[in-house]
């Protein structure tokens, strides 16, 4: 809150955000790629991939910024209060299940899992993966699918919302933080889902460019994901 007693812009932003379940909004890509996807998305996507590790169950996950250093400045306006472009570090919670191997193997797959995710299904540009193991198991749990977030479908009106819908990879436009087209008079920023199958980063680039030619030259062109489909 501000001194006043009223929510600030950032912080309004932040507790919409906490209500809704998206996490942080995190850097897809680098400075340049104009790209950001909610935490939720990205998580789920690691626990599909963690789902396919034996003998490591995985726990919490967290996504945060790797070092305290000063951050790379984003060639267009992020979304309010979205993560700087720079390096990410994971911190996951894991259980061991007994028998299955032993721990420390089991442990090192599962890192390799998260950060073959990051780098293939995502496009985070993540640099540690620290999992740290909170308990045994005695069996393996019965296995559960893994569900992304639905956050519904928004309708897909004007040149830039039918540029973007229009995007193969684009499994539908979303509007979690407002319109699924914010346009201010020098700036757009789209939301959509990634269709299974498809890598975050290089479908959010797809969709800037196309936003980009739709709309025209005198605004940039940002683009948040929303959501990754699973299957």
């Amino acid at each position: 809150m501000t001194g006043d007693g009223s929510w600030g812009h950032d912080g309004l932003a932040q507790a919409v955000r906490s209500r809704l379940g998206l996490g942080r909004l995190l850097p897809l890509g680098g400075a340049r790629d104009g790209a950001w996807i909610t935490e939720e998305a990205a998580v789920a996507v690691l626990r599909s991939a963690a789902a396919g590790v034996p003998g490591a169950v995985l726990g919490k996950v967290r996504v945060d910024r790797a070092t305290a250093d000063a951050p790379a400045r984003a060639g267009v306006p992020a979304p309010p209060s979205a993560l700087p472009p720079g390096p990410l570090r994971v911190g996951a919670e894991a259980e061991g299940v007994a028998g299955a191997e032993p721990i420390p193997a089991a442990v090192e797959r599962l890192r390799d899992a998260l950060f073959g995710a990051c780098a293939q299904a995502l496009g985070l540009d993540v640099t540690e993966v620290d999992v740290r193991v909170t308990g045994l198991l005695e069996a393996p749990p019965n296995p559960s699918p893994v569900v992304g977030p639905d956050r519904g479908a928004a309708a897909v009106r004007g040149p830039e919302a039918e540029a973007a819908a229009a995007v193969p990879g684009v499994a539908r436009l979303t509007g979690v933080l407002g319109a699924a087209v914010h346009r201010t008079d020098d700036h757009v920023r789209v939301e959509f889902a990634v269709a299974a199958g498809w890598r975050a980063l290089d479908v959010a680039g797809a969709v800037r460019a196309a936003v980009a030619a739709a709309t025209g030259a005198d605004r940039s062109v940002a683009v948040l994901v929303t959501a990754v489909e699973l299957s």
